[in-house]
């Protein structure tokens, strides 16, 4: 079971459409997926329109018994290969700024858990998406103790490379005080124009930071997107020209993290350079 955050700490750049892309590239793939939806907007419980639970993710960061998390699970309306733990607006009171560490680890008690209760199961989860509130509070770091790769989502704006720096920080973070495990998997940059100078030179900013941690595909920026989650329905089903192109993407992005997530790979290195005007820190491949 590979548990991927996907994360970013400056709203509005399409975090949970990566989130929701992936889900319907795994499904088409064929490979069973758990969406877990942390942002307390429950844009991703929304879009998979799964059957009612008893209990939600609120309930389980509170008591992650197996019980619990059975309760909170629900079977997407796209069909039986994504399931989703379902998101709740009660937990932006859990998404406290300064959390006590034993709180933490609940979330990765709970996949522990659940990791055990479908063992056994014909078709357990081969991938776990955790949809993170644009945050760092609670449940962002909650998710980075429980995963073992961090997608990082940003746009080819003015504040990309701030908000991506900010991220990455937050994952060598956790990294290095909680989870040895984690691994930041990429930079994804979504809503791409191709034929935009602007976008060209931000993707270019972002790849003279992060070098190969940019992700070599980009999401083009396509109104199918929106149509196809108004429609609770997955891009790979919407079938138009637009939602093809970016259905194209999603299968590049998804056997990409499927190869990555789990393996050792070179942490960029970060380092400051001075010269006469300012200090600016660089990220390079180490």
């Amino acid at each position: 079971m590979q548990t991927v955050a996907v994360l970013s700490l400056k709203g509005g750049v399409g975090k949970t459409t990566i989130v929701l892309g992936l889900a319907s590239a795994a499904q088409r793939r064929g490979a069973r997926t758990l969406v877990v939806d942390l942002d307390p907007q429950c844009n991703a419980t929304a879009t998979l329109d799964p059957e009612d639970t008893k209990a939600t993710l609120a309930d389980v960061l509170e008591t992650p018994r197996p019980a619990v998390i059975r309760e909170a699970i629900g079977r997407s309306g796209w069909g039986e290969e994504v399931d989703v733990l379902v998101g709740s607006e009660s937990l932006e009171l859990l998404n406290d700024q300064d959390p006590d560490p034993r709180r933490l680890q609940k979330l990765s008690v709970a996949l522990t858990e659940l990791k055990h209760l479908v063992e056994d199961e014909e078709q357990p989860y081969r991938l776990v998406l955790l949809d993170c509130p644009p945050s760092l509070g609670r449940l962002t770091k909650s998710a980075l103790m429980a995963a073992n790769g961090a997608l990082l989502v940003t746009e080819p704006t003015l504040f990309a490379v701030s908000g991506a720096q900010r991220a990455f920080e937050a994952v060598e973070q956790a990294a290095e005080e909680h989870n040895s495990g984690l691994s930041p998997l990429g930079v994804v940059v979504n809503r791409v124009r191709p034929q935009s100078y602007e976008h060209q030179y931000r993707i270019a900013e972002l790849r003279e930071h992060f070098g190969n941690l940019v992700m070599p595909v980009a999401l083009p920026d396509r109104l199918a997107v929106q149509q196809a989650q108004g429609a609770c329905l997955p891009i790979h089903a919407w079938g138009t020209p637009g939602s093809r192109e970016v259905a194209l993407a999603l299968n590049l992005l998804l056997a990409r993290v499927l190869r990555t997530t789990g393996k050792p790979r070179p942490r960029p290195v970060i380092r400051t350079t001075e010269d006469e005007d300012d200090d600016e820190r660089v990220v390079t491949d180490g």
